[in-house]
């Protein structure tokens, strides 16, 4: 599926980011499938060089090293079951 640090920043993230972030990829498999594009005024308003998870992800990956600094326990096992 996808790595546990960036489940850990989708958790963090506000719900009205998660939700529009879930419908943009509902849209993108839809239009895929149909082998159809954006229409023109939805492409306008999309803004794809607008990063909303890498910060948290980068904070989660430095708070992760300061654990591991420390000699703390992990918060979750990184294996998948």
């Amino acid at each position: 599926m996808y790595e546990l640090d960036v489940k850990e920043a989708l958790n963090r993230l506000p719900k009205e980011v998660v939700d529009a972030r879930n419908q943009r990829l509902k849209r993108a498999m839809d239009l895929s499938m149909k082998h159809d594009y954006l229409p023109e005024d939805l492409q306008a308003m999309q803004t794809p060089f607008r990063s909303y998870l890498q910060e948290m992800l980068a904070l989660i990956k430095k708070e992760n090293a300061e654990r591991e600094a420390l000699g703390a326990l992990p918060l979750y096992q990184r294996t998948i079951p």
